[in-house]
């Protein structure tokens, strides 16, 4: 018989027992899961052939990680074993002996695993924290020579970028590990009993004595080496008035760092001979010293230098420095051969000019990829399970013709499938289908994109034989193929489904058991794994975002925001641009960030950048191919050395690099700098006098000006700032070149603080085509004479009584009018203004159709249903356009009037409208904010008494969405 008084003591062991397995059990499931993530990423990177990549990558942050955790467990391990051995036998008596005695008895037990515990637990963190210099490690070991040598220290670049990153974070992980091991050691020593504050005469053995000062001199000589290597980063100094070491540093910060270099070896070597002589004096002596000249030599004097040489002759003093800076920013941004040509503009353009310029006109843009995106989405979605995510803009021959083309890829939409169940998303519904293509010019009898490719199957040239996108932009989660469930296709118009097999190599195979099993802890899905739909030749598609499929091959390197697919050889293919950067080129300036988008890989901060490689994505397969298209960069180099396998042994085929861009994120990076560091003189730049800004958005200049700041009386004294232009790309014949060119272009006015200034500078254009690729090209304008910026043609184009007409009369009847963007249009030395008008219908299911354009030359302005007719009437003739004008036929009683069927009154409110937008635009050049801001406000008022009587002659509701101010 069990005494009764035994029972509880077995139930509490049985749920101990319990509670232990639950735990094994879940220790289990979470090593196991990421035993398998860790499985699943080899498989992934064995299926693109990049394991080489993977493992290097993951040897250099175990590496590290072991390196610095066995370094610090040695370090700090080896002391406190040394602490119990300088332990006095017998501790001295005193009041604190009593405090220590119970913690003493209790780390007497076990000893050896008290140092073990902490040696470790700290040697974990530190080694934890080294793993994530895996990238500055890789560097240093395959650093090469930049060739060129900083003007300061006449060290090569290539120190700076590959090698003293790491220096720099070894001598500070080093002094760190030290002064942490000086503390354990310490309060080792004072629990042992050979440190006591409580008793008379002698308070630390000399034993402990000399083990303390050889601990404080290892650090004040890795503190020296330290200041060492600050010598070197006052190149980024931020101190001037350019980034860089200025007068200041290198004349008062250098040299207080050479005397902290041997004020720290001095106070090494005193606490050394302390050990013999005994006494706290030279060591005292030694740090009072240090801190004092740490303070004065290192923080006060060049602070007073500063003051008082620098400031009141600043440019002066900075003129070297500030070359310098000029210099390398150059070189680090990639704006050292930038070809600056003027540009004598007249206002002298022909029609026979027009003619000879028949490409450029060919291929002006009229279809803005925003508005596009809508317009292919209505149109060319075809099933809600499709979706277009971005418009691209390129070039393809077409009829034997270079043409500037819009395109979409048609991607799956797995949000929005007929049924979400895990059988639909991820064995049926796989991939998306196809893409469209349209000219950027183009355009419709009923003002629609005029399609080269369209429909599902895809119809049209160039022709798409492999349609299938199982790998694209925002596409996440996975896919399996290969499985007993067909995978749809489409659906035709009677609701039945077109089916597919996929018969690719990309993907993981998923036939076996424990690959079932790994990839179902890896998602947390047990669907894959109990599936009957699994066979032995399925095959797993994950990490099928572009974006996230080449940062994963290859983190080291920066991804362009906007990959863009091409079609290629019948297939589609995903073309992503890839950077590299650095924040450690000597004497360069930080990059402006101010128009670089969030999701750019460019968002970060650097002051060196290359595209040095261009990267492939097959949308079917998925297989990736990196490209090091510049092998002159010193980082890229580093990298091939490091990776041998990631970059591919041959060059892009003529038929890819057909359709290189030069990318937009990098563009947006140059030319915010170049409004700056155009200038060469170090005494320009400091006066900053012709300094420039990108120009002023015309969407924003035309749409309603926010609050114009006041006074404290209430009187307004500026005006509120406005966007930028974001750059675009154009299909064009430059003045003075021999034919088009496919280019990117970005406009410039003069800089100014209350942004009042805004005719134009100069415009920056960046070549794409391989011939010429990446060569950057300012025209500057005349600077005897006021060329019209963007902000101020498009002031006169929404003063033009005919167009704010007829931007009322198109918004009546239930429509809206979306205005395009204002495009600059060089041709020979004149400059063109292009902005389409696109009508709408109200409601969620509109179709933005192009229905006006118009053209600004000079002071005449004109809009017509066309581009060709608008140049026309501007001109006399123009050369043909791909449009094909309004259709024939009787005309719609719902459509909007003529102009010349204008109701009188209407037509005289809108020329008082005119007449105020007229004075403001005077008011604006000649610096007159108050006026300004009072006859813009005088213009919209009429406006919209000018809306509210063509909505009293209307039979419809009126919605008026167009802008109609100048900005």
């Amino acid at each position: 018989m069990i005494p009764e008084s035994q029972v509880p003591r077995r139930r509490g062991a049985g749920r101990l027992v319990i509670g232990l397995a639950v735990g094994v059990v879940l220790l289990v499931l979470f090593f196991a899961r990421g035993i398998a993530g860790f499985y699943t990423d080899y498989l992934w990177f064995d299926s693109l052939d990049f394991t080489s990549v993977w493992s290097g990558v993951i040897l250099a942050k175990v590496g590290l990680f072991l390196a610095f955790t066995a370094g610090f467990f040695l370090l700090c391990g080896g002391n406190l074993l040394l602490a119990e051995r300088l332990a006095p036998a017998f501790p001295p008596a005193g009041p604190e002996e009593a405090t220590l005695a119970d913690v003493r008895r209790l780390l007497d037990r076990r000893p050896g695993a008290v140092r073990l515990g902490v040696a470790l637990f700290l040697a974990l963190i530190f080694g934890t924290g080294a793993a994530g210099h895996w990238k500055e490690w890789i560097l240093f070991r395959n650093h090469v020579p930049f060739g060129t040598s900083d003007p300061e220290f006449g060290r090569d670049i290539g120190f700076y970028v590959f090698q003293l990153p790491f220096l720099a974070f070894l001598t500070n992980v080093l002094f760190s590990a030290l002064v942490v091991t000086l503390i354990v050691t310490a309060v080792a020593h004072y629990l042992n009993g050979g440190i006591r504050f409580q008793i008379p005469g002698r308070r630390v053995t000399p034993g402990v004595k000399a083990h303390l000062s050889v601990l404080v001199a290892a650090i004040a000589f890795v503190k020296a080496a330290n200041y060492y290597l600050d010598r070197f980063e006052l190149t980024f100094s931020t101190r001037g008035a350019a980034q860089g070491a200025t007068y200041t540093d290198v004349n008062a910060q250098l040299p207080a760092l050479n005397l902290l270099i041997v004020i720290s070896i001095l106070a090494a070597l005193l606490f050394l001979v302390s050990i013999r002589r005994g006494g706290w004096a030279l060591p005292v002596t030694a740090v009072g010293l240090w801190g004092l000249v740490a303070v004065v030599a290192g923080s006060v004097y060049p602070a007073l230098v500063q003051r008082f040489r620098v400031e009141p002759a600043e440019s002066t003093k900075e003129a070297t420095f500030i070359q310098r800076n000029i210099d390398a920013t150059r070189v680090a941004m990639g704006l050292e051969t930038v070809d600056v040509r003027p540009f004598a503009y007249d206002e002298q353009l022909s029609a026979n000019a027009l003619a000879n310029n028949a490409e450029t006109v060919r291929n002006i843009r009229l279809w803005d990829p925003q508005v596009l995106q809508r317009t292919y989405q209505r149109l060319q979605e075809v099933r809600t399970f499709y979706r277009f995510t971005d418009v691209d803009v390129d070039r393809y021959r077409v009829q034997n013709d270079t043409t500037q083309i819009v395109l979409s890829a048609r991607e799956l939409n797995p949000n929005s499938l007929p049924a979400d169940t895990w059988e639909n998303r991820h064995l049926a519904f796989t991939h998306g289908y196809g893409a469209v293509l349209s000219p950027a010019n183009s355009v419709t009898s009923d003002g629609q994109p005029d399609f080269l490719v369209k429909n599902i199957p895809p119809q049209g040239e160039p022709a798409i034989t492999e349609p299938r996108l199982y790998h694209g932009e925002a596409l996440g989660g996975y896919g399996i193929v290969n499985t007993g469930r067909d995978e749809i296709d489409y659906l035709r118009e009677d609701g039945t489904a077109v089916t597919n097999r996929y018969d690719g190599e990309g993907g993981v195979g998923i036939g076996s058991i424990p690959r079932r099993l790994a990839f179902a802890l890896r998602f947390g899905d047990v669907n894959p794994l109990i599936s009957g739909f699994m066979t032995d030749d399925s095959r797993i598609l994950y990490v099928r975002d572009v974006r996230n499929r080449v940062a994963t091959i290859a983190p080291f390197l920066h991804y362009d925001r906007d990959p863009y697919p091409v079609v290629l050889d019948g297939r589609i293919v995903w073309l992503i641009d890839a950077y590299t950067t650095t924040n450690m080129f000597p004497y360069a300036q930080q990059a402006d960030l101010n128009r670089v988008n969030p999701a750019s890989g460019l968002n970060h901060q650097f002051n060196y950048v290359r595209n040095s490689v261009k990267v492939v994505i097959d949308a079917y397969d998925g297989d990736a191919t990196f490209y090091l298209v510049d092998p002159d960069d010193p980082i890229a180099a580093a990298y091939a050395k490091a990776f041998p396998n990631l970059f591919a042994r041959a060059e892009p085929p003529a038929e890819l690099r057909a359709h290189f861009r030069y990318p937009e994120d990098l563009f947006r990076v140059q030319t915010n700098m170049w409004g700056r560091y155009h200038i060469s003189d170090a005494n320009e730049f400091y006066s900053q006098s012709d300094r420039w800004n990108i120009a002023q958005d015309p969407g924003s200049a035309g749409a309603t000006p926010g609050p114009v700041p006041v006074d404290a009386a209430g009187v307004p004294v500026g005006r509120p700032r406005e966007g930028r232009m974001d750059p675009y790309y154009l299909l064009m014949r430059l003045p003075d070149e021999p034919r088009a060119e496919f280019l990117i272009l970005q406009p410039f006015v003069p800089f100014s603080d209350d942004d009042s200034r805004r005719e134009l500078s100069a415009f920056m254009v960046a070549k794409s085509d391989p011939t010429e690729y990446g060569k950057l090209e300012v025209f500057v304008m005349p600077r005897d004479r006021q060329v019209d910026g963007p902000a101020i043609v498009n002031a006169r184009i929404n003063q033009d009584p005919e167009v704010s007409s007829l931007i009322t009369l198109l918004s009546r009847a239930g429509s809206e009018v979306l205005q395009g963007n204002l495009v600059i249009i060089p041709i020979e030395q004149s400059l063109l203004y292009i902005r389409p008008l696109y009508v709408q219908a109200t409601g969620p299911n509109a179709v933005p159709e192009l229905k006006k354009v118009i053209v600004a030359f000079g002071g005449r302005i004109q809009i017509r249903d066309t581009l060709q007719d608008a140049l026309a009437a501007v001109f006399g003739d123009a050369p043909p356009t791909l449009e094909e004008g309004p259709s024939p036929g009787p005309q719609d009683p719902a459509a909007p009037s003529p102009p010349s069927a204008m109701p009188e009154e209407v037509r005289r409110i809108l020329d008082d409208a005119a007449r105020a937008f007229a004075e403001a635009d005077t008011a604006l050049r000649n610096g007159d904010p108050v006026g300004y801001a009072t006859k813009v406000q005088e213009g919209r008022q009429a406006f919209e008494r000018a809306r509210q009587a063509a909505a009293r002659d209307a039979t419809t509701p009126t919605t008026v969405t167009a802008t109609a101010a100048p900005g």
